[in-house]
């Protein structure tokens, strides 16, 4: 599937957090519907990250990138 440098955060949450992705040659994809890929294994250099009890995905770090999947 897709490399985390493939995926960027839409930002379309009510204060800016990521509900939908998008995701280079797919398209837009789901907070919810991403996480379960990541967690199954299927993007690499991507982990999921809890903040306040809500799952998102990010960037491994990687030191010649920001880890930020909207960066």
């Amino acid at each position: 599937m897709a490399k985390g440098s493939s995926i960027n955060g839409n930002g379309d949450g009510e204060n800016g957090e990521n509900q939908s992705y998008t995701i280079t040659g797919r398209g837009e994809v789901s907070r919810a519907q991403l996480v379960r890929e990541v967690k199954q294994g299927l993007h690499p250099d991507t982990h999921v990250y809890k903040r306040d009890g809500v799952e998102y995905a990010r960037n491994n770090p990687n030191h010649d990138k920001p880890d930020n999947i909207n960066d």
